[in-house]
């Protein structure tokens, strides 16, 4: 019978008014800071690996028509992807903390103010 209490208060709770609308926000905050160094990391890693990926083919003679000029094409198409793919990540870091100390104030109080609850 303990479990039949159990299981209603859980139903119960699920259709109830949520009164933890902080935590929600809290949680919208740090999606909202992460937002744009995810994005960023994303689109440029996958930019530059596209870019590697066509200097290996061109260097490799596997697209194009093989001559001497293409080659040369696709060792800097692919050297310039080599390079975006090394500083991804660094740039990552450096717009997520640019975006982390933008939101930091906000988050902080908010957490506090749930800690304190």
């Amino acid at each position: 019978m303990n479990t039949d209490k159990a299981y209603a208060e859980k139903i119960a709770s699920e259709y109830a008014p949520k009164e933890t609308r902080k935590v929600v926000a809290l949680k919208k905050l740090d999606s909202r800071a992460k937002l744009p160094a995810n994005i960023f990391a994303y689109t440029f890693g996958i930019v530059m690996a596209l870019a590697l990926g066509v200097g290996m083919c061109l260097s490799m003679k596997v697209i194009g028509n093989g001559s001497a000029a293409l080659m040369t094409l696709g060792i800097i198409v692919g050297v310039i992807g080599i390079a975006g793919v090394s500083i991804n990540y660094p740039v990552y870091k450096k717009i997520l903390g640019n975006s982390k100390k933008k939101f930091s104030a906000d988050i902080i109080s908010l957490a506090n103010q749930i800690a304190e609850e």
